[in-house]
């Protein structure tokens, strides 16, 4: 993290458990404008003059549809079609922003490196460079999942809005100064850990070291979320992904559920059925996160399960009971 931005942030008291998670002492008056320090996503920058050419041929999403204007959630396949990563693709001038968990950032870049040989293409690890900002605003209507549009802006900063929320891409010093701005007009700093719990109930499905090629695109539901392109050609993992498609065989999808535990499962933790008594497993989390009133997650399950079925329990020691949300 940039040294400049982490001491405004200080300055700010936030209080840093790590570089990926900040944490800001809660206000005794709570507004509906909240602002966020998003530490925990990196930006990779994709540059050259043969960097649309490039990435086409690594990712799930059509480059030609990133524009200015237009930003859009996307993956990076393996050959087998599992997803190695999600990210938000944004154009950036001549450049590609590629943002995408911190912890995968860097063997992501390694593993694009090696696709490059001839091209004239800089990967570029951006993250120390650029801020990203979260805002959003409840007093907005939201959309569903499903109407994410991603819309992208510039003006001294990149704006991605969604939802009721938006994301920044600001140089530091731009950065220091947006803070300030929306602060006056009443936006309050919240932890970093709240943005990813609000992009948890969006199903943006962020992976990490531990899910990292264990599902294809369409399970983590990126052909619903307009990050999967069945008509831009081939790229890595592509005979996979569209075979999927085309034989509607897409055997598990991602759901929201939510759990009453103290301490959220961990990733790829397993979730079984025992309506038969035999303990069958049925799928596994993605990701999961504590809120106010219950431990909410991210599920990847068989898609023909029962979605008003009372069975589903983690199997962890106490096996505590799952339900499933509307995503």
């Amino acid at each position: 993290m940039n040294l400049n931005w982490k001491n405004l942030l200080l300055s700010k008291n936030a209080v840093f458990d790590n570089d990926d998670n900040v944490v800001f002492p809660s206000p005794e008056h709570k507004g509906n404008k909240f602002i966020y320090p998003i530490t925990y996503l990196g930006v990779l920058m994709v540059s050259g003059v043969d960097a649309a050419k490039f990435l086409q041929g690594q990712i799930t999403c059509n480059i030609n549809d990133i524009t200015d204007i237009k930003s859009s959630l996307g993956a990076m396949c393996n050959p087998k079609g599992r997803v190695i990563t999600t990210f938000l693709l944004v154009k950036n001038g001549d450049a590609f922003l590629m943002i995408l968990p911190m912890e995968l950032l860097a063997p992501v870049k390694k593993r694009l490196q090696m696709y490059v040989l001839r091209s004239k293409v800089t990967l570029t690890d951006s993250s120390d460079e650029l801020c990203l900002i979260g805002l959003h605003d409840e007093s907005l209507r939201s959309g569903g999942a499903q109407e994410q549009r991603f819309a992208t802006s510039k003006q001294d900063n990149i704006v991605v809005d969604f939802q009721n929320r938006s994301l920044i891409v600001a140089e530091v010093d731009n950065a220091q100064g947006f803070w300030e701005e929306q602060v006056k007009l009443g936006f309050q700093a919240e932890g970093s850990a709240q943005w990813r719990y609000l992009d948890l109930l969006s199903g943006i499905p962020w992976l990490s070291a531990e899910t990292s090629e264990e599902f294809i695109p369409q399970m983590l539901n990126l052909d619903k979320l307009g990050g999967i392109s069945l008509t831009k050609g081939c790229y890595t993992g592509q005979e996979i992904v569209a075979r999927t498609h085309y034989l509607g065989k897409t055997k598990r999808a991602m759901f929201l559920a939510e759990c009453a535990v103290l301490t959220p499962p961990e990733p790829n933790t397993a979730i079984i059925d025992d309506s038969t008594g035999a303990e069958q497993s049925v799928g596994k989390v993605l990701y999961a996160q504590k809120g106010l009133d219950a431990c909410k997650m991210l599920v990847v399950l068989q898609s023909d399960v029962d979605t008003n079925a009372d069975n589903l329990k983690l199997k962890n020691h106490n096996q505590d009971k799952i339900t499933l949300l509307t995503l």
